[in-house]
């Protein structure tokens, strides 16, 4: 409690002359003014406070009744005083209530409302005498008439008041005695114990230490400190809990102490410190949970020592605030509603979180999922309950991964969010029960739930903020989700649609690259990559390198890794045909050395599987193969028809000329969509303009023959790995990558193709390689060497080309995601996708006229959604937060938008 008050000369009520005085006053805090009407509050408020923070009880009247002085509205006139106090309080604002506040239960009101939003209530007390409040009351026209006696009852409440403001529940309580006191204060905003936004770190977070203090020394070794100092100026931060269990609390105790007091640490008390300390001021607390041990410990040490001990518990703040609000470090974790604000039930949370009112078999509270729910911006860094294993969870970390019990011991670097542990020596204290995944964020989670996915959603994302699923959209995911996809566990991602370069202008073209280098220039890209498009389904490869290992990470015993769509149904109904790609890949990934370069055991790949025929047959045959058929059935007889009739002299040439054109225009839909069509499973096939570097006829043999043959998987980008998700990699070194990757593939299937013993063999390479160009968008000859390219690429039978920005996770100047990838089809493959007539001058005017941006918002939100579960996958994440996004993007699927662009 903090009283501050100054001698008076009480018979005349003003001060001996008054040096300046400080009032101290918390930055966030409900700062209550008490003092007679008169006594100058109202001018006391303008000359120290913003017009903003100041809530006037004669202004809220004024408000609901026109007249600042009708007492009659004063109930009315408080509701809204109270209710806007609440607002500012809520949002983090400091605020001042500028009323007479001399009657306890008008400030009691205050007290609760501070409390409600866990700021600190400070009350400043301007005491001045009753002829000073009378004088200027008359001065005032609108109180001119006020009767003495309403001072006078106004002073003898303040005097009563006096004795009991601590008591009441204000935090500090600064009395002003007489006008010159009041005219020498000057108010002092100071930051809260807990807000050390101006720490920018880099930290390292230390979890749940307990006693261990040769873990916590070996700990500290690997995380490069020396003597407790770190060379490149890092700074350790422990999340209590030093105490109780393990064998040597004051070794631990002595190292934190002394690396706080240097400078070099910051501390945050766990339970078992709070349990401590009140021991060592002598309260009567049990000695269970490992204290005795330490009690027994302490005995040891010199009476000093332990003196140090009790000041710095009793120092310690329940948690702090870092890294200009990104980073929030607390013992048991903390809703974002707590973050920064004080009060016993911030304390109590930050101490030991929130249980369910449970009890499990072992006796133990059943500690409620707070993480599960959180969605603030700060990350969360915590320990408390022990994990056999730690993860991110909704940005938030549980580091106590029971190093007491014979877990490890975990630090994390902060902002690197690299995780470092050390194992313990040997099991110091049995838990009470076994180390399970109770606290969320353990590599188990929970199982997906459907409350995780039903009604309307938003999902909070690192790159795009919230973006949000409605509750129709959410409907129709589920029902593809439950039936039609691979099993969940193997669904780590979806890649969001794509957006279509901008309308052409140019004669004959609806997409040309024109504009999808202008785009890209417009928003500051310099350097793009243009990437061949390859004309297949969109596929995602989940390749491991054993089964163990997905059954390690993914909890999936039995498979290798998965190949599915973009909306996650498996590409093949057959298991074993998957199979036999994913065991191609895993040869890549193991010549290209990536499975050690990453230090990882899977990867996850965006790719192309090729024929588009393997698996848009039916869309063949049905719509594409039909027009096809019906052109070739009707327009050679209606031509002959035509070339009889003006043989006969009949004047047709209009209608000719114009019936030879569309027998063109079809005959032209017909090769665009067989360019992209062929028989697979033929190993007497190879890829389509692949010449036989041997000269020898492929044919089947005894040997190499897997059922591929036809077959092509042009990966073009890695996207994650264990404990990394590489979407920010820029795309020229992803290309890099995966050129490494298709050469490996490439020397085993000519390894395979070797002749033997058994004859000669013929295996498919399976991975086609990605053609590329680099242009400047700033750069006319490169803009126009990119343009030559893709017209060079559709000109043979291309589909076209996605462009895209060198750098990942590219932004506009205004900090705004840009499109990853613009798409630009060339003439003939839209097609397809337009009609056989699409090119006439006719039809391209009416099809100009299409609208881009809804699929574009969503080619972004998709994108920032995708991007979100690579990194919950990268970090660890359960699964059903990893869900969350990938099912957002399956449901941002089923929005309305032209499904040709």
């Amino acid at each position: 409690m903090n009283v501050t008050d100054t001698d008076t000369d009480t018979d005349t009520g003003t001060a001996a002359p008054a040096a300046r005085r400080t009032l101290a006053v918390t930055d966030l805090s409900l700062v209550v003014l008490v003092g007679a009407t008169g006594s100058g509050k109202s001018t006391f408020a303008r000359r120290h406070f913003k017009p903003t923070e100041v809530m006037s009880s004669d202004f809220c009247r004024g408000l609901v009744a026109d007249d600042e002085n009708d007492q009659s509205a004063s109930s009315d006139a408080f509701d809204v005083l109270h209710y806007i106090a609440g607002k500012r309080l809520a949002a983090g604002r400091l605020t001042v209530v500028d009323a007479t506040n001399v009657q306890s239960e008008s400030r009691k009101q205050l007290i609760r409302l501070a409390r409600e939003h866990d700021v600190l209530p400070i009350a400043i007390v301007l005491d001045v005498p009753e002829e000073v409040c009378a004088a200027r009351n008359a001065a005032r026209a609108d109180r001119a008439g006020m009767p003495r006696r309403v001072i006078q009852r106004h002073q003898r409440e303040l005097r009563r008041s006096l004795r009991h403001l601590e008591r009441e529940g204000f935090r500090k309580v600064h009395i002003l005695r007489g006008t010159e006191e009041i005219e020498a204060a000057e108010i002092v905003l100071e930051r809260r114990f807990n807000d050390l936004r101006h720490l920018t770190g880099p930290f390292d977070i230390i979890g749940d230490i307990h006693g261990c203090s040769s873990e916590l020394e070996t700990l500290l070794g690997k995380l490069g400190y020396v003597d407790g100092s770190h060379p490149e100026g890092r700074t350790a931060v422990f999340v209590g809990d030093l105490v109780d269990r393990g064998p040597d609390s004051p070794g631990v105790l002595r190292r934190v102490m002394g690396m706080v007091a240097s400078g070099n640490a910051l501390c945050v008390p766990g339970n078992h410190e709070n349990k401590l300390g009140r021991y060592l001021k002598g309260r009567k607390v049990q000695h269970t949970h490992g204290l005795a041990e330490t009690v027994e410990q302490l005995q040891g040490e010199s009476e000093e020592f332990r003196t140090q001990v009790r000041e710095f518990i009793d120092g310690l703040v329940s948690h702090y605030v870092l890294d200009g609000g990104r980073l929030v470090v607390c013992h048991a974790g903390l809703p974002e509603k707590y973050h920064g604000r004080t009060s016993g039930r911030v304390r109590s949370h930050a101490l030991y979180g929130d249980t369910t009112g449970e009890t499990d078999e072992f006796g133990l509270p059943v500690r409620y999922p707070w993480a599960e729910d959180y969605r603030g911006r700060a990350a969360v860094v915590y320990g408390h309950t022990p994990v056999p294993s730690t993860s991110w969870i909704n940005n938030t970390i549980c580091l106590d991964t029971g190093a007491v019990f014979g877990g490890r011991m975990t630090a994390l670097r902060w902002p690197e969010r690299e995780l470092v542990d050390v194992p313990a020596e040997k099991v110091w204290y049995e838990p009470a029960r076994p180390l399970a995944t109770e606290a969320p964020g353990g590599h188990e989670g929970r199982p997906l739930d459907l409350a995780d996915v039903h009604g309307r959603r938003i999902v909070e994302t690192r790159h795009a903020g919230r973006i949000s699923v409605r509750e129709e959209n959410a409907a129709a995911a589920l029902e593809v989700m439950s039936r039609f996809a691979v099993d969940p566990r193997l669904l780590p991602y979806l890649p969001p649609t794509m957006a279509p370069t901008a309308t052409s202008r140019v004669e004959g073209y609806l997409e040309h690259p024109a504009e999808a280098f202008a785009s890209y220039r417009e928003a500051g890209v310099d350097r793009v990559v243009c990437e061949e498009k390859h004309m297949g389904s969109r596929a995602v490869v989940l390749v491991c390198r054993d089964q163990a290992a997905a059954a390690e990470r993914f909890g999936v015993p039995g498979a290798t890794g998965a190949l599915y769509t973009r909306t996650g149904r498996p590409f093949f109904d057959d298991a074993t045909m998957t199979e036999r790609i994913l065991e191609r890949l895993r040869h890549s990934v193991e010549g290209a050395g990536l499975w050690e370069e990453f230090g990882t055991d899977w990867l996850l790949l965006d790719a192309e599987l090729m024929p588009w025929s393997l698996k848009a047959g039916g869309l063949l045959r049905n719509q594409y193969a039909a027009v096809g058929a019906a052109s070739r059935a009707v327009f050679p007889g209606a031509l002959r028809a035509l070339e009889a009739a003006a043989g006969r002299g009949v004047d047709i040439s209009g209608l000719l000329g114009r019936q030879r054109e569309r027998a063109e225009d079809a005959a032209a839909f017909t090769e665009a969509y067989r360019r992209y069509c062929w028989p697979v499973g033929d190993p007497a096939r190879g890829w389509p303009g692949e010449a036989d570097a041997a000269g020898r006829e492929r044919v089947a043999g005894a040997r190499g023959t897997d059922g591929l043959d036809g077959i092509r998987l042009a990966p073009f980008q890695v996207l994650a790995v264990r404990g990394r998700s590489l979407a920010g990699l820029p795309h020229d070194e992803q290309l890099a990558l995966l050129d490494r990757l298709v050469a490996a593939e490439a020397a085993h299937a000519d390894a395979l193709n070797a002749p033997g013993d058994s004859g000669p063999g013929y295996v498919n390479r399976l991975l086609a390689p990605t053609r590329r160009l680099i242009v400047d968008t700033g750069d006319e000859a490169s803009v126009k060497a990119g343009i030559e390219w893709w017209l060079d690429l559709t000109g043979a039978g291309g589909e076209g080309m996605v462009v895209k920005p060198v750098g990942a996770l590219a932004r506009d100047g205004k900090d705004r995601l840009v499109q990853p990838g613009i798409k630009c089809r060339g003439r003939e493959y839209l097609r397809i996708i337009y009609g056989p007539e699409y090119t006439r001058p006719e039809n391209l005017a009416r099809l100009r006229d299409r609208h881009l941006g809804h699929k574009r918002s969503l080619a972004l939100r998709e994108y920032a959604l995708g991007l979100e579960a690579l990194d919950r996958l990268a970090e660890g994440e359960p699964l059903w937060r990893i869900h969350e996004a990938v099912f957002a993007v399956l449901a941002l699927e089923s929005e309305p938008v032209d499904p040709r662009l």
